[in-house]
C-alpha cells in the first residue's frame, strides 16, 4: 500500500511548471528549450498547507522541542499573514499544541477563518501604526508570547527559516533543473526564502564555476527596495523594518512592483497558465517576466533557466484579487472601460481648475491652516493625511470640511489654533476611479464628497458639483 503517517510527510517536493502564456516575449512559444530564456514556476501551493510557509513550521517547532523552548501542551504564539499559521497550526495538531495567531487588519477574511478553521484563536491589529507602537501586531504578539506557557517562533529571527530553505527548498531547485538554474526569483517578506535557497544556490554555482544570480521582488513602499515601509495592499510580502532572517549579501537585484502589476500578473496566472495563485505569487511571477524580457535577444539569455518562486494559493484571496468589486474600489482596472459611460477618474481628471494632485492637510496641522488651505484652492471638503502624496488608503487619517469647521469654529468647540486631529471628522468614502460616474451619483446620495482611488492610491475628492459641471458640458 501506498500511504504515508501525516499530512506533514507530504511537506516538499513541490513541482516546477513552465510559464509560457504570461511572458509576452517574442519568441512565444515556439522557441525550444535552450533557445531560453525559459521560465519555471515553483509551485509552493502544491505543499499541503498551501504554501511555502509549511516548510519552515516543522522546523522551527522541531528546533524549539529539541531546545526546550516548547514543552508539551505549550502554546504557540505568532505574528503572520496566515500562511506561516497554517503551517504552523498543522503541526501543532499531530504535536498537542495550541496556537494563537496575531495578524494584521489587511489580512483577508478568507485567511483568518482558514486560520479558524484549524482550530487556531486569531487576533487582529491595525496595519496602520508603526512597529513600536502598542497595538502593532508584532507588540501585541510579543505580550501574548510572555504569558506562562507560551512559545513565540518568531520567523523575522529564528535561524531555522532560512535553513529550512537551505535544507529542502534550495537542493529541490538545483535538482530539479539539473543544476542549469542562472536566475533565481522570488518575493522578499521575513526575508528566509530567498536567502535560504539564495545561499544554497550560489553555493553550488560556485562548485561548478559559475553564478547564479538571485534576484528579489518587492511592493513598492517597502525597506528591501528602498522605500520606508509605507503601506502597500499585497499581503505576505515586503516589510516596514529589516528581519534578522534576511541576508542583505544574498540578492543580486531587488525589483520593485506596484500593487496594480501585482494583482494584474496575479490574475494573469489564472486566466493563462492556470495557476490560482496570490497576489504575491502574481508580484514574484511579474519581476520574473520583466527579467526575462530583458534577458531575451542577448547572449546570456540564449541558456538562461530562471525560476520564480510562486509562494501560495489563490484560494485565500478570492473576496480580494479575484474580485472586481474589490479590486474597483481601489481603482484598480478590471476589464476593458466601457467606450460611452465616463468613469470617475474622467470626471476627476475635467475638474476646473490648476489643483495639487490631492489637496489635503495633516492631523498635526491646526485648523487655521486647514482653513486656509481649503480657501486657497476653492474645496469644501479633503482628507487629512499621515504621509505626502502619492498616499495609500491606509495613511488617511480622516477628513475635513468647511461645514464642520464653521460649525465648530462658531460654537466655540474649536479654535483656530487647535490641532485638525482633534476635530476631523471620518475618512470620506471611496470609490474608484474605473468605476462608472453613475455610481458616483449614487455613492453621493448618502455623502457629500467621495474620495478617489486610483491603482490603490488617493488621489482626488469628487463632488456633487463635479458632476454636476462634466454632466453640463455635455
Amino acid at each position: 500500500m501506498d500511504y504515508v503517517n501525516s499530512l506533514l510527510d507530504l511537506i516538499g517536493n513541490t513541482p516546477l511548471v513552465r510559464l509560457q502564456r504570461t511572458l509576452d516575449l517574442e519568441s512565444g512559444d515556439e522557441r525550444g528549450e535552450g533557445n531560453g530564456p525559459l521560465v519555471l514556476a515553483k509551485v509552493e501551493y502544491m505543499n499541503p498547507g498551501g504554501s511555502v510557509k509549511d516548510r519552515i513550521a516543522t522546523r522551527m517547532i522541531e528546533a524549539a522541542e529539541a531546545s526546550g523552548e516548547l514543552q508539551p501542551g505549550g502554546t504557540i504564539v505568532e505574528p503572520t499573514s496566515g500562511n506561516t499559521g497554517v503551517g504552523l497550526a498543522m503541526v501543532a495538531q499531530q504535536k498537542g499544541y495550541k496556537c494563537i495567531f496575531v495578524c494584521p487588519d489587511k489580512v483577508s477574511e478568507d485567511k483568518r477563518n482558514v486560520l479558524k478553521a484549524y482550530g487556531a484563536e486569531v487576533v487582529v491589529c491595525p496595519t496602520a501604526v508603526a512597529p513600536e507602537h502598542p497595538d502593532s501586531y508584532y507588540n501585541v504578539s510579543d505580550r501574548l508570547a510572555s504569558q506562562p506557557g507560551a512559545w513565540k517562533p518568531d520567523q523575522y529571527s529564528n535561524p531555522h527559516n532560512p535553513r529550512s530553505h537551505y535544507e529542502t527548498t534550495g537542493p529541490e531547485i538545483w535538482r530539479q533543473t539539473d543544476g542549469r538554474i542562472t536566475h533565481f526569483v522570488a518575493g522578499v517578506g521575513t526575508g528566509g526564502t530567498i536567502s535560504g535557497i539564495g545561499r544554497y544556490l550560489k553555493e553550488q554555482a560556485a562548485l561548478a564555476g559559475r553564478d547564479v544570480r538571485i534576484v528579489g521582488a518587492d511592493p513598492a513602499g517597502s525597506v528591501y527596495s528602498g522605500g520606508s515601509g509605507r503601506p502597500y495592499l499585497v499581503e505576505g510580502v515586503g516589510e516596514d523594518f529589516w528581519p534578522d532572517t534576511y541576508d542583505r549579501g544574498i540578492a543580486d537585484r531587488i525589483i520593485e512592483v506596484s500593487d496594480a502589476d501585482s494583482f494584474a500578473f496575479t490574475r494573469r496566472l489564472a486566466r493563462e497558465e492556470a495557476l490560482l495563485v496570490g497576489g504575491s505569487a502574481g508580484m514574484a511571477a511579474f519581476a520574473a517576466a520583466q527579467l526575462a524580457g530583458e534577458l531575451e535577444g542577448t547572449p546570456e539569455g540564449k541558456d538562461a533557466v530562471i525560476v520564480v518562486l510562486l509562494p501560495d494559493s489563490g484560494r485565500g484571496y478570492l473576496t480580494k484579487v479575484f474580485n472586481d468589486e474589490w479590486l474597483s474600489t481601489y481603482g484598480f482596472p478590471t476589464g476593458a472601460p466601457s467606450d460611452t459611460e465616463r468613469t470617475v477618474g474622467d470626471v476627476l481628471r475635467g475638474k476646473s481648475g490648476q489643483l495639487p494632485d490631492l489637496v489635503h492637510t495633516h492631523p498635526a496641522e491646526t485648523i487655521a491652516e486647514a482653513v486656509h488651505i481649503l480657501q486657497e484652492y476653492g474645496v469644501s471638503q479633503m482628507p487629512v493625511v499621515r504621509a505626502e502624496p502619492p498616499i495609500v488608503a491606509a495613511e488617511v487619517a480622516g477628513s475635513v470640511s468647511e461645514r464642520t469647521l464653521l460649525d465648530a469654529l462658531f460654537t466655540g468647540a474649536a479654535k483656530l489654533t487647535d490641532s485638525v486631529e482633534q476635530h476631523m471628522s471620518p475618512p470620506l468614502p471611496t470609490i474608484g476611479s474605473t468605476e462608472p460616474a453613475s455610481a458616483a451619483v449614487e455613492a453621493l446620495q448618502a455623502a457629500d464628497a467621495l474620495l478617489v482611488q486610483e491603482d490603490g492610491k488617493p488621489v482626488g475628492v469628487i463632488t456633487r458639483q463635479d458632476l454636476l459641471s462634466q454632466l453640463a458640458v455635455g
